[in-house]
């Protein structure tokens, strides 16, 4: 399986193979889109578009916003990032998701990664399969594609050009 979090306390191997960064998303319009370093205070006054409880990246959001003292104001819930993305789009919140699901957005100008003192929120994507589970050759050699190929896929610099476009 590829995942984003892997649970805790199973019987897995899970091996971090890339990345996964988590950034904060807006419409165009946003007042606050252009702005440089926004204070995290500043967005305990914005709503957000969430993933819904127990997911990882609600997990991750939840957390980080909690180490940093500040609170935030879930509007909605959605199940996916394509709803969180459609919903920021039309002005219903801001989002947090991870920047390989916004290719074809950003390239449209259709969202804008924000500018946010201490954003990125770091995870990684892991490749994961239970431990003592004897992997078929496709699967093993699946693995070993995945863990030795994945990371030049996507590169680092797209997502700094990215976010210094913001």
């Amino acid at each position: 399986v590829i995942m984003g979090r892997p649970p805790h306390g199973r019987d897995l191997i899970a091996d971090a193979f890339m990345e996964n960064p988590l950034v904060l998303i807006a419409p165009p319009e946003h007042e606050l889109v252009g702005q440089k370093c926004i204070p995290l205070q500043r967005l305990a006054r914005e709503t957000f578009v969430v993933r819904e409880p127990g997911s990882g990246t609600f997990i991750a959001m939840e957390r980080f916003f909690k180490e940093h003292g500040v609170e935030f104001s879930a509007g909605m819930e959605m199940t996916s990032n394509q709803a969180i993305k459609h919903a920021v789009e039309a002005g219903l919140g801001l989002g947090i998701v991870s920047i390989h699901t916004l290719e074809l957005e950003l390239e449209a100008g259709r969202l804008i990664i924000m500018d946010v003192e201490d954003f990125p929120i770091l995870r990684h994507w892991y490749v994961v399969h239970r431990k003592g589970k004897r992997l078929s050759p496709v699967a093993e050699a699946f693995k070993e594609f995945v863990l030795s190929e994945a990371p030049s896929l996507i590169s680092a610099s797209g997502y700094i050009q990215t976010t210094q476009n913001i």
